[in-house]
């Protein structure tokens, strides 16, 4: 507790606590705090490991916070970090977007396994009945942005059965 000097009448000086609280550290810690959230958030999003393809297409904004559904090497199928089979898949997805058909969902697919399978995923995705599919690829390292990020992709139409 710091002390403030009190001159007296006889020469002597009494000291009587000061009631000031010194804020400096405080913001010191919320301020390390802020940066290691900052740093960490980004790293949090998806934790199945996919090794994206490159491309130079610009970032899309989003406005809402995306589903994910990943397909690693081996051709497993994984949504947001849990796996599931692909007849599955809509019934899962339509549960999380509580019947929004608008919400989006970006599909990230290992650059090892086989385009169709990719196509087979999105297609299932679009016959149950959602509008907002995307292709995730990884910027290339001199592109404006590294990391995961969503690649225009045309809309899905889906194959009538015959």
């Amino acid at each position: 507790m710091a002390m403030s000097p009190i001159s007296g009448g006889n020469g002597r000086r009494r000291y009587r606590p000061l009631a000031e609280i010194n804020v400096t550290p405080l913001v010191d810690v919320m301020l390390v705090l802020l940066i290691i959230f900052m740093v960490t958030a980004p790293l949090m999003t998806s934790g199945v490991s996919v090794d994206l393809p490159k491309t130079d297409a610009k970032p899309l904004n989003s406005d809402s916070q995306p589903l994910t559904v990943s397909i690693d090497a081996q051709g497993k199928i994984f949504l947001q970090n849990q796996q599931v089979e692909l007849p599955e898949l809509v019934a899962k997805l339509q549960a999380i977007a509580a019947g929004d058909p608008t919400r989006r969902i970006f599909v990230r697919g290992d650059q090892a396994i086989s385009y169709g399978l990719v196509m087979q995923v999105m297609g299932t995705i679009a016959q149950g009945g959602f509008t907002k599919v995307a292709l995730l690829a990884q910027q290339p390292a001199g592109g404006p942005a590294t990391g995961a990020t969503p690649a225009p992709a045309a809309p899905v139409q889906p194959r009538k059965p015959g």
